[in-house]
């Protein structure tokens, strides 16, 4: 048995490690539109508020699997350094509480 995720193309990893958590021996394959990252902005049209969507959704790659909901996934170090910066920037509306 398969299970067929779609979701935002920055959403993918997350959905996948939560279906993971949940049925632990099916197949998964996530899909979403083959977007541009600029068309993504562009068609939101708001910069602010996809790097907080983006910031709030790597967050929840972290945490998720210290809380349970979800397996956990390696996150290099360049992308927990960036995460950082953006958070020491203001990008924090998505954020939910550690």
């Amino acid at each position: 048995m398969g299970v067929l995720l779609v979701s935002k193309p920055y959403m993918e990893r997350r959905s996948f490690a939560t279906a993971r958590k949940v049925w632990p021996d099916v197949e998964i394959l996530c899909a979403s539109e083959p977007l541009e990252f600029d068309d993504y902005l562009t068609f939101i049209g708001d910069e602010k508020l996809v790097l907080d969507m983006l910031v709030g959704d790597l967050q929840r790659v972290v945490e998720y699997p210290k809380r349970g909901f979800a397996v956990e996934q390696e996150v290099p170090e360049g992308v927990h350094a960036a995460y950082e910066s953006l958070v020491r920037d203001g990008f924090t509306s998505r954020l939910i509480n550690p």
